[in-house]
């Protein structure tokens, strides 16, 4: 999986007032847990759009006043009506410990129900993954190759290695379902008959 260096800087203050200074400033207050303490920084707001608005899932590399640590992003605050970022989260990786990572899904393939007339509709664009931070994945490749009207690819038709898919077995990933033009063909040719 693809990393990211991000650098920080200590909080010596943790507070609302603090924190509204901090954004004023460009800087984005965030926490790293995880480990044995938690540790209050602050991250340039630039060095986290590349990240945060972005589909690629990554692993950062923290560096906060030279202490090197490896990390997800674990949850973003926004404000409500402007969308700035408010507060990052971040979770410690330790590469003994299996963490779950929201991981996207890409489309391999020709649907033959698609050629045919039918309407590809992907349900889920991520799956939860947990594994250990060596086994993680960029995206997760689901094959339409031989999806027909009617068919669907479900989370338990997937089999990864050292991976384990915690969304329910049941839920479609993607599926082939009958287009409004296939539908009004099949009622002309039965018409027809």
């Amino acid at each position: 999986m693809k990393s990211f260096a991000i650098s920080g800087s200590p909080r010596e203050n943790v507070g609302k007032r603090d924190a509204k200074e901090l954004r004023y400033l460009s800087q984005i207050p965030a926490v790293l847990y995880g480990g044995a303490t938690q540790s209050h920084f602050s991250v340039s707001a630039a060095d986290l759009k590349a990240v945060v608005y972005t589909p690629v899932v990554h692993f950062i590399d923290l560096d906060i006043a030279g202490v090197k640590s490896q990390a997800i992003i674990k949850d973003i605050q926004f404000h409500p009506l402007t969308e700035q970022l408010l507060h990052v989260d971040f979770l410690l990786l330790d590469q003994d410990k299996p963490v779950t990572i929201e991981i996207p899904v890409k489309l391999t393939g020709t649907s033959p129900g698609v050629k045919m007339g039918g309407k590809l509709v992907q349900k889920l664009r991520k799956l939860r993954i947990k594994a250990l931070p060596k086994d993680h994945l960029d995206f997760i490749e689901v094959s339409i190759e031989g999806l027909e009207v009617g068919k669907s690819v479900r989370v338990s038709d997937l089999k990864l290695d050292n991976l384990y898919i915690t969304n329910a077995k049941e839920d479609t990933i993607v599926s082939v379902t009958t287009s409004r033009a296939l539908r009004q063909a099949e009622q002309e040719a039965a018409g027809k008959k």
